[in-house]
């Protein structure tokens, strides 16, 4: 049913448990597990950098090595399910890249993470994984997670 699932990842307790279903999901369909990791590059253009004197020191290096981080303990986990990981970490709009790398993938299914948070702060703030689901024609699993706050 699934050649190609494509797991998005930011490295938080939701993602990780979008990772375990991924996962269980690639083992049963003996499917190719592919994880995506986007630097959210509004995050480190926004911000002007002052106090840094090497590019390698500022935000851009600190959300790139959350992002290896991230993709090292899928890559891990996965292992140690019988499941290989095509894995990459990208820059980007997480929304817009982790649509684009389903297309170039051809993705059968997305598995995202997302916490359950109140309307007021999804109002303010949005969603990537709510982002990706109105943007994407493809079959979708969004694994939920209570928020700490409501825990």
């Amino acid at each position: 049913m699934y050649d190609d699932i494509l797991l998005a990842t930011d490295g938080t307790v939701a993602s990780e448990n979008a990772a375990s279903h991924a996962i269980e999901l690639a083992a049963t369909h003996d499917a190719n597990l592919h994880v995506v990791y986007v630097v959210d590059e509004s995050v480190y253009t926004a911000y002007s950098g002052d106090e840094y004197v090497d590019e390698a020191e500022g935000p851009e290096h600190g959300l790139e090595e959350a992002g290896e981080e991230a993709l090292d303990a899928v890559r891990k986990q996965a292992a140690a399910a019988g499941v290989d990981v095509t894995d990459e970490l990208r820059h980007g709009d997480p929304a817009e890249t982790i649509i684009d790398y389903a297309d170039e993938i051809d993705a059968d299914l997305l598995v995202l993470g997302t916490q359950q948070r109140p309307d007021e702060y999804r109002a303010l703030l949005g969603s990537v994984t709510d982002r990706v689901l109105r943007l994407t024609s493809r079959p979708a699993v969004v694994v939920k997670t209570e928020s700490e706050a409501e825990a």
